[in-house]
C-alpha cells in the first residue's frame, strides 16, 4: 500500500475505486466497504483508494480535546494495507476545509484529482458543509461525471449497528469482548517500556510499565485484562493492569503488563498489547499479600481463557 499525507502531491492513479471517511477503528462496517471495493477490483483490475482525514473533525469543529481515537494513523494504515487497500490518502482537516461544499469536494477531489470510476461509501458517510446531503449529492452527480456510486448499508451485531462511536463507548466501559466483536480483531495499544517502581518484581509478578506517547489514543477503562503481547516479532500471553494502583495510593494512570514465562530485559523496547477480555475492575487491597494472592488468581483465570481460545487475530 502507498500512503500520501497530501492529496495535492499524488501522481495520477489509474482506474480508481474510491471511498471517503474517518475510518477510526477500521471495524467490520468499514471492512464491508473494502470488501465491496475488492469485489469491484477483481472485475475491473482497479486501484482501491481510501481518502481519510486527520485530525478528526471533532477535534477541529467542536474543539473537543477529550475526543480520543481507537487507532493511531500508523495502526490504521497497517490494517488498511493488510485488508487490500492500494492507496491511503490523508487530507489535513481544518476549519477552512470543512467549509467546502459537498458538491465541490466530490467534483474537485474525487472526480478531477482521483478520476473515480467507482465511489463506494457507507450509509452514514458525510463530508462537505452540506454533509447531511452527502448520499443524495453523490447519487445526483454520478451520471454527470460518469462514476458508479454504491452505498453500503449498516452492518449489525445482533440488533446494534457497528460504529466507531459504539466501539469507543464499549472501550470506555471496559467491554473488550464487545468492542473486539465490532472491530473484528483485538483492540490494541502500543507503547515503550519504561522504568517503574519494581513492585511487581518484589511480589513475584514482574511487570513492564508502558508509556503511551499519543495523547489522543483511547485507553480502555481501568481494570485487569487478559492480553497478547507482541515484542520483537514474538507473541506472548499475559495480563495488563490499567489504573492508578490504589493499593499503593497511586494517583497517576499507569499501564503495566505481566508477561507469562518471560524473563528478558526490555527497558526502552516497544510492545504491542492486544486485549482479549476483562478479568475484573481495579481495586484497593488491604495488603501487598492480598494483592499478590489476587494476581495469582488473575493469572490462572487468564490462562484458562487463553487455552479456550481457538485463535488470535491481531
Amino acid at each position: 500500500m502507498i500512503f500520501y499525507s497530501d492529496i495535492s502531491n499524488i501522481p495520477e492513479i489509474p482506474n480508481t475505486i474510491v471511498t471517503v471517511g474517518n475510518f477510526d477503528g477500521v471495524h467490520l462496517g468499514h471492512k464491508a466497504i473494502i470488501d465491496k471495493m475488492l469485489e469491484i477490483k477483481k472485475k475491473t483490475n482497479g486501484n482501491i483508494v481510501v481518502l481519510t482525514f486527520n485530525p478528526h473533525p471533532q477535534n477541529v469543529l467542536k474543539k473537543n480535546n477529550d475526543f480520543k481515537y481507537i487507532h493511531s494513523i500508523g495502526r490504521k494504515s497497517n490494517i488498511f494495507a493488510r485488508i487490500g487497500v492500494d492507496y491511503l490518502i490523508n487530507i489535513p482537516f481544518t476549519a477552512e476545509f470543512a467549509k467546502l461544499s459537498t458538491e465541490y469536494f466530490i467534483e474537485h477531489y474525487l472526480v478531477n484529482i482521483l478520476h473515480a470510476k467507482y465511489i463506494v461509501v457507507g450509509y452514514d458517510c458525510h463530508f462537505g458543509i452540506s454533509h447531511e446531503e452527502t448520499i443524495t449529492v453523490l447519487s445526483d452527480l454520478c451520471a454527470k461525471h460518469k462514476f458508479e456510486f454504491i452505498e453500503i448499508p449498516p452492518v449489525y451485531i445482533k440488533d446494534k449497528i457497528i460504529s466507531s462511536s459504539a466501539i469507543r463507548e464499549y472501550l470506555r466501559q471496559g467491554m473488550i469482548k464487545e468492542a473486539n466483536r465490532m472491530l473484528g480483531y483485538e483492540y490494541s495499544i502500543f507503547g515503550q517500556v519504561v522504568y517503574g517502581h519494581h513492585l511487581g518484581r518484589t511480589i513475584g509478578f514482574p511487570t513492564a510499565n508502558i508509556i503511551i506517547e499519543n495523547d489522543l489514543k483511547l485507553i480502555a477503562a481501568e481494570g485487569v485484562y487478559v492480553c497478547y503481547i507482541k515484542w520483537n516479532k514474538n507473541m506472548f500471553f499475559g495480563i495488563c493492569n490499567i489504573g492508578t494502583r490504589p493499593t499503593l495510593n497511586g494517583k497517576d494512570l499507569t499501564i503495566e503488563v505481566n508477561i507469562f514465562d518471560f524473563n528478558e530485559d526490555i527497558y526502552g523496547e516497544f510492545l504491542g498489547i492486544y486485549f482479549i477480555d476483562k478479568l475484573r475492575d481495579e481495586q484497593k487491597f488491604d495488603s501487598l499479600d492480598s494483592l499478590k494472592a489476587q494476581i495469582s488468581v488473575d493469572a490462572e483465570r487468564a490462562k484458562e481463557i487463553i487455552e479456550s481460545m481457538p485463535q488470535y487475530h491481531f
